[in-house]
């Protein structure tokens, strides 16, 4: 049954508000994974109706990542087919604005170098209609920064989460110019801060938690420190993990919210079912989180 998973509103204090003022209203979809089989376009289709259909309607969609499965892994010609199969049902299906960010199963590569996985960066924004791959605009009375997450990892093993050099100062210019009283939302594939990777997979070995960096940002702490210059950043979401968590730590919610394919089109994923995220972001700088599954 469709459903939902309700997240009370928290102010910069950490208690719990209701705002009477209108919010903005954000449907943040993540983790698709469209591929030819599997029913993936219905599921999808359904799910963007199921949106569509809110009795608030959303004023924006936001697709986090990984719309497609595995350009990396297959040929060309299988991510061309995916890339088809997700804007004829973006076409089709979605009536409401959208913007997109990077995953990691967006980029087609010939092979995993830095140079490489650039090109199929500019394929896959091409193919989401983006211009760049991070990006700052404003949300209402709110300010949405959306990063790439997506770093060769030049260790030769595909990618990592991080931001690299020229996307951090970037970052740092743009906090900087933001009027202090507008509340900041940070959109990354990867969790910066997430508590659900520690029961994805077999993590804890030999006495110690191992966390992969294609897991978590790598520069969680840099960005932490950095965070912590302005109050007004105020919530981070992502996707990647297919599981739901909220973490709050110094006056920021990082919310990892699900996967609107689940198990990739198998069921749910652990105790995660298939849904998405529905953001209402109040003038006041509250905001409510609320996971909505789309099957009946």
């Amino acid at each position: 049954m469709a459903g939902t998973i309700n997240l009370p509103a928290f102010s910069s204090q950490g208690k719990s508000i209701t705002s009477p003022q209108k919010p903005f209203r954000i449907a943040h979809i993540t983790d698709v994974h469209m591929m030819p089989l599997i029913g993936a376009a219905k599921g999808f289709s359904k799910c963007l109706h199921h949106i569509q259909n809110l009795a608030q309607k959303p004023d924006l969609v936001i697709n986090s990542g990984d719309a497609i499965m595995d350009a990396h892994r297959g040929g060309r010609s299988v991510a061309e087919k995916q890339w088809k199969l997700w804007n004829d049902v973006i076409k089709n299906d979605l009536s409401t604005p959208i913007i997109q960010s990077l995953g990691n199963h967006d980029i087609w590569c010939k092979s995993e170098n830095p140079a490489s996985i650039l090109d199929g960066k500019k394929w896959a924004l091409d193919e989401l209609k983006e211009e760049k791959s991070y990006f700052s605009k404003d949300l209402g009375n709110w300010h949405l920064i959306s990063l790439d997450s997506i770093s060769p990892n030049h260790e030769g093993q595909w990618y990592t989460g991080k931001i690299d050099e020229a996307q951090m100062d970037w970052l740092k210019r743009e906090l900087q110019a933001i009027p202090s009283f507008k509340p900041v939302m940070i959109v990354s594939h990867i969790p910066i801060l997430s508590a659900c990777i520690f029961f994805d997979g077999k993590r804890f070995e030999k006495n110690q938690w191992n966390i992969p960096g294609r897991w978590m940002h790598e520069d969680a702490l840099e960005l932490k420190d950095l965070f912590i210059k302005y109050p007004n950043v105020k919530l981070a979401i992502s996707g990647h993990i297919h599981l739901l968590d909220r973490v709050e730590y110094n006056g920021i919610s990082y919310c990892c919210n699900g996967a609107v394919s689940g198990a990739w089109w198998a069921g749910n994923y652990q105790e995660t079912q298939p849904g998405y995220a529905v953001i209402d972001l109040y003038p006041d700088g509250s905001f409510t989180n609320t996971y909505t599954t789309y099957n009946s």
